[in-house]
C-alpha cells in the first residue's frame, strides 16, 4: 500500500525475495517471438502489408497527395531557386576535389536529387555533392589515375586521363551506391550507431583539412601530384613547398579576395539571420562578377589562370562501370558508403526532430544507394548531403521535396542551356568556394575543449580519429577510428565502476559511501554495486574488486581454516588438546608446522566445505583459538551484490561467479543478490548455477529488502540506528524505518 503524506510517501509490504514474491504474484506466461517468428512475419503477405511495403518504398506516394499546394508551393519555389544555384556552384567546386571535368559536378547536383525524390524520406535535405566524399572519391581517383609524371601535357593526353578519371569516379560511386542499397533492403540501417558524433565530427575536421591542403594546388596553381596513402598530406605539403616560387600571383590574389569576400559575407548572413528574409547568395555573386572580370580582362590570356573552360552541353550516355576498376576500390566503395549515409542521415534526423516527422534509416540508405548507382551510370560521382546547402533549402523557406526538384530543374538549365557562361571563370575561384564552405567543419575544433571538459573518453575518440584520418587518409583514418571506438567501449566495460553503498538518510536509498555524510552502514554488512554487465573480460576484475571491497580473500579464510581444522584433529589425536565446557585448551608445547607442508599435503581438500561433524565441539572462528593456531577473523557476516546495473552474465562470468560465491558461503558469509533484472534467475537455471549451496532464495527484489531480510535475520531489534520488530515494514522518504505493530 502506498499512502502519499504531502510531498513524502509511506509504504507498507513485506521484505520480498524474488522467490517470495513470485509465490504471492503469479506471473503471466509470455510468449517469446522466436528467430523464425521474426522471419515468418516480415514475409507475411496481406493486402495491408503489401500497401505499407509499397508506400514505405516509394514515400513520395505518402506525402505528394497531401501536398499544401497553396501554402506550400511559394515557399519551395523561391527554396528552389537559391538552392538550386547553390548546387551548381558547388558542384562545379568539388568537381576539383574529384580531379574530373567541372561538368561532371554538374551531374552530381542533378541526378541524385530526381531520385531522393521519389525514395527519400527527408523533407528538407538537399542531396548532391558533399566536399568529404569528394575529396575520398578524389584519394581513389588518384591512385588509380595518377598525374602524367613525363611531363608531356598534350591535350590529347590530357583528355585521355579525363576520361579515365572520370570512369573511375563513376565506378567507384556505382560500387558504393551499390553497398548501400544492400545494406537498406538487409534492413542495415542500424549500421549508423557505430558512428558515434565525436567519430563524425573529427572525421569531417578532419576531411576539411584535407579539402584545404588539396585546393592549394588550385589557388597556387601548381603542378601537385596525388598522394592516396598514408602520410599522404605530408608528402602533398612538401610537394607544394618546394614549388612555391612557381606560384600564379594572380590566381593567389584572386583566391585570397574571394575567401575574405565569403568569409564576411557568411558571417553576415549567420548573425543577420533573423533580419534578412533570405542569405545574400554571395556564392552567385561572386561567381558572377569574377567570371565577368576574368572574361573582359583576359586573365586566361594575360596571367596564364586556369579556368574552367567550356563545359560540355547535355548529357552523355550512361555507362557500365569498369569491372577491372570495381575489384580495385572494393574497400573505398564500402568507406564512402558508409561516411555518406552517416553525413546524409545525420543531418536528415535533425531536421526531423525539428519538424517533428518520421525518418527512416533503411529507405534512407536505399534512396542515397539508388542515387549514386544513377548517379555513377551518368558519370557523376558519390553524393550526399551538405550541411550549408541543406540549410540555404531550409532557411529560405523550404517545405518539401518539391524545392529539391525545383534545385535540379535550376542545375538542368545550367547544364543545357548556360554553362558555357562559366568558362572563363578560375578555378582558383571554385576552389576558394569550396573552402568556403568549410567554415562550420572547421570550427569544430572547438568541440575538442568541450569534450574533454565533459567526457574525456569522446574527447579522446574526436582527437584520434582526427589524426587517424589526417595522417593515414580517410578511408584507413575511418577504420582505424571505428577499430579504436569499439576498443574504448571494450576497455570501459571490462574495467566497471565498482562500488560500496550504505544507506543515505535512514530510508530506502542506498548510495555510494564516499559522497554522503549521513550514511549507515548495518554491522557486518557489505553492499557492493558492479555498474556494468559481467562477462569473459571483466569477469576477474569484478572478483579483485569485491575481494578488496570485503578486505579479505574468502579463498584464503577457507584455506586458513581447513589448515586449522587438520591441526586440531592431529592435537586431539595425540591428546595434546582438551575438550572443556570453556572450550578447546592446549595440553603440551605447540609444535610448528609450516604452511608450506600443509600447501603440498592434498591442497585440493583446502578449497572443500568446511567439515565438523567429526569434532567433538563446533569450532567458533571468531574466539579465541589454542595456541599455534591462527586464522585470520572475520567481521562480515552478509554481502549484499546490487545488479541493478548488470544487464547480462554469460556463461564464462557465471562460473567465476558461482566459484567467488561458493568461497564466501564456505566460510560462513551470507551472499544475497539484489534488483537483478527479470530473466536473469530463469537463465541461472537454465546455466545450472544453483546447487546445495547456492540457492535461489539469496535474490531480493530490492537492496532494502536485503538489508531488512538481514537485520531481521541477525536480531538486531537492539540496535540505536534501527529497530525493527516485524518483517511487515513502513518507510517515509525523510524518516527512519520503523515497525507496523498488529
Amino acid at each position: 500500500m502506498v499512502e502519499p503524506v504531502g510531498n513524502h510517501y509511506v509504504v507498507a509490504r513485506p521484505v520480498y525475495s524474488e522467490n517470495l514474491f513470485n509465490e504471492e504474484y503469479e506471473k503471466l506466461h509470455r510468449y517469446h517471438k522466436t528467430f523464425w517468428d521474426h522471419l515468418k512475419l516480415y514475409f507475411r503477405c496481406s493486402p495491408q502489408r503489401a500497401k505499407k511495403v509499397a508506400l514505405g518504398f516509394f514515400p513520395v506516394a505518402s506525402w505528394l497527395p497531401a501536398y499544401r499546394f497553396k501554402e506550400w508551393i511559394l515557399s519551395d519555389i523561391v527554396s528552389g531557386i537559391n538552392t538550386g544555384l547553390v548546387a551548381v556552384l558547388q558542384g562545379l567546386a568539388f568537381a576539383l576535389l574529384v580531379d574530373v571535368p567541372a561538368n561532371h559536378g554538374l551531374y552530381a547536383a542533378f541526378f541524385p536529387v530526381l531520385v531522393y525524390f521519389i525514395f527519400g524520406t527527408s523533407r528538407h535535405i538537399s542531396v548532391g555533392p558533399f566536399p568529404v566524399l569528394s575529396l575520398m572519391v578524389g584519394g581513389v581517383v588518384d591512385r588509380l589515375v595518377p598525374d602524367d609524371s613525363t611531363g608531356n601535357g598534350t591535350s590529347t593526353n590530357s583528355s585521355a586521363i579525363d576520361e579515365k578519371r572520370v570512369m573511375v569516379a563513376a565506378s567507384v560511386t556505382f560500387l558504393s551506391g551499390v553497398f548501400q542499397l544492400l545494406l537498406g533492403i538487409l534492413q542495415f540501417g542500424f549500421v549508423v550507431i557505430y558512428l558515434s558524433q565525436s567519430l563524425i565530427s573529427g572525421f569531417t575536421t578532419a576531411a576539411a583539412v584535407h579539402v584545404v591542403v588539396s585546393q592549394l594546388k588550385f589557388m597556387l596553381q601548381l603542378s601537385v601530384p596525388g598522394y592516396n596513402k598514408p602520410l599522404g598530406i605530408i608528402y602533398t605539403l612538401e610537394s607544394i613547398f618546394s614549388q612555391i616560387t612557381e606560384t600564379n600571383i594572380a590566381d593567389l590574389v584572386t583566391s585570397l579576395i574571394v575567401l575574405l569576400v565569403v568569409f564576411v559575407v557568411k558571417e553576415m548572413n549567420d548573425r543577420y539571420k533573423a533580419k534578412l528574409p533570405t542569405p545574400i547568395p554571395i556564392e552567385l555573386l561572386v561567381t558572377v562578377l569574377a567570371a565577368l572580370i576574368s572574361y573582359f580582362a583576359n586573365f586566361e590570356e594575360k596571367y596564364n589562370v586556369a579556368v574552367v573552360g567550356e563545359l560540355e552541353q547535355g548529357f552523355q550516355a550512361p555507362v557500365a562501370p569498369d569491372a577491372g576498376i570495381l575489384q580495385k576500390c572494393v574497400g573505398d566503395g564500402i568507406s564512402i558508403a558508409i561516411v555518406g549515409f552517416a553525413v546524409g542521415f545525420s543531418v536528415a534526423k535533425v531536421y526531423s526532430i525539428k519538424y517533428d516527422y518520421p525518418i527512416d534509416s533503411n529507405q534512407e540508405l536505399i534512396a542515397f544507394g539508388l542515387g549514386n548507382i544513377v548517379g555513377g551510370s551518368f558519370k557523376g560521382f558519390a553524393s550526399s548531403t551538405a550541411l550549408s546547402r541543406s540549410g540555404v533549402q531550409e532557411s529560405t523557406g523550404g517545405k518539401t521535396q518539391i524545392a529539391g526538384i525545383l534545385s535540379a530543374a535550376i542545375v538542368l538549365i545550367v547544364i543545357l542551356a548556360i554553362g558555357f557562361l562559366l568558362a572563363p571563370l578560375q578555378k582558383s575561384v571554385l576552389a576558394s568556394l569550396a573552402l568556403g564552405n568549410l567554415k562550420g567543419m572547421l570550427m569544430q575544433f572547438k568541440q575538442v575543449g568541450i569534450l574533454w571538459r565533459k567526457d574525456k573518453y569522446d574527447c579522446i575518440i574526436w582527437v584520434v580519429t582526427f589524426l587517424a584520418a589526417v595522417f593515414l587518409g580517410l578511408d584507413i583514418g575511418l577504420a582505424t577510428a571505428m577499430a579504436f571506438q569499439l576498443l574504448t567501449v571494450v576497455i570501459r566495460s571490462q574495467i566497471p565502476s565498482c562500488t560500496v553503498l550504505a544507506n543515505v538518510g535512514r530510508s530506502n536509498i542506498y548510495r555510494n559511501r564516499k559522497d554522503y555524510k549521513d550514511i549507515y552502514e548495518p554491522e557486518g554488512v557489505k553492499i557492493f554495486r558492479c555498474s556494468s554487465p559481467i562477462f569473459f573480460a571483466n569477469s576477474e576484475f569484478f572478483r579483485e574488486k569485491l575481494i578488496t571491497a570485503v578486505g579479505f580473500n574468502p579463498q584464503r579464510i577457507l584455506r586458513k581454516r581447513n589448515k586449522a581444522l587438520r591441526k586440531v584433529r592431529k592435537m586431539l589425536k595425540k591428546g595434546e588438546l582438551q575438550v572443556t565446557p570453556k572450550g578447546l585448551i592446549c595440553m603440551a608445547n605447540h609444535t610448528h608446522e609450516s604452511d608450506e607442508e600443509l600447501d603440498n599435503n592434498r591442497i585440493e581438500e583446502l578449497d572443500q566445505p568446511i567439515d565438523m561433524t567429526d569434532l567433538p565441539i563446533q569450532i567458533n572462528w571468531d574466539a579465541d583459538l589454542p595456541l599455534g593456531i591462527t586464522v585470520p577473523r572475520v567481521d562480515i557476516h552478509s554481502i549484499i551484490l546490487d545488479f541493478s546495473s548488470v544487464s547480462f552474465l554469460d556463461f564464462s562470468a557465471m562460473r567465476v561467479l558461482q566459484k567467488t560465491l561458493k568461497e564466501f558461503v564456505r566460510i560462513n558469509i551470507d551472499i544475497y543478490i539484489a534488483a537483478a533484472h527479470e530473466g536473469l534467475l530463469e537463465k541461472l537455471e537454465r546455466c545450472a548455477f544453483f546447487d546445495e549451496e547456492i540457492q535461489p532464495s539469496m535474490f531480493f527484489l530490492t537492496i532494502h529488502d536485503a538489508v531488512l531480510h538481514i537485520l531481521l535475520k541477525k536480531d538486531v531489534a537492539s540496535s540505536p540506528e534501527l529497530k525493527l520488530a516485524e518483517v511487515t515494514l513502513q518507510f517515509s522518504s525523510f524518516a527512519t524505518l520503523v515497525p507496523l505493530h498488529s
